[in-house]
């Protein structure tokens, strides 16, 4: 069985890539905490394949890396590659982005999720971006999830990221969609 280092010291984010990796025969594993990569990319896309890479090499050993955040319409991307560093809580991220966001009309918002794989030397072997537009809602609905979902409304299942069972979301968020163009990928590189 081949390893992947998941580049994250967060054990949530390794089972969260199990469950879209388990039909594939790999062990995963987290990457080791003294390890620590510093997201200084300027895009999703950048900052996860600095993450793989870094952490491919180091090792030595197949890697991969996601990144993600919301891109509001009327905050010009924001909060962007610093959704997570948009409050100290859930409960406050929330706040602020509504706050920030107040009555304007434009509610237009994606969730983007970038993900890196790379080769034990650190070149990169794929690397795909899923997008789930929706819109951010005023009132928080549903009590599934983390982060934003509460307020992420997608029109086309026509329920908040929080409202969705695991099984819809797994498959509609930005994170499922970007796994599914990755699974062609996967396939050609490790059977």
């Amino acid at each position: 069985m081949s390893v992947l280092v998941v580049a994250t010291g967060n054990p949530g984010k390794l089972q969260e890539m199990q469950s879209y990796l388990q039909d594939l025969p790999w062990e995963l594993r987290l990457k080791p905490p003294e390890l620590d990569i510093e997201e200084t990319g300027t895009t999703f896309l950048e900052n996860a394949a600095l993450k793989a890479s870094q952490v491919a090499k180091a090792l030595n050993e197949w890697a991969i890396a996601d990144d993600s955040g919301l891109a509001v319409d009327a905050l010009h991307g924001a909060p962007g590659l610093y959704s997570a560093r948009y409050g100290t809580t859930d409960q406050e991220r929330i706040e602020r982005l509504l706050t920030e966001l107040g009555d304007n009309p434009n509610r237009q918002a994606t969730f983007i999720c970038a993900v890196t794989i790379a080769k034990p030397d650190g070149s990169i072997a794929a690397q795909v971006q899923g997008e789930c537009p929706g819109e951010i809602i005023t009132t928080l609905q549903g009590s599934g999830g983390f982060g934003y979902d509460p307020i992420f409304y997608v029109p086309e299942y026509q329920q908040t990221f929080a409202e969705m069972s695991a099984a819809v979301k797994h498959i509609a968020s930005h994170r499922g969609r970007a796994f599914a163009q990755l699974q062609p990928y996967l396939n050609a590189l490790f059977n």
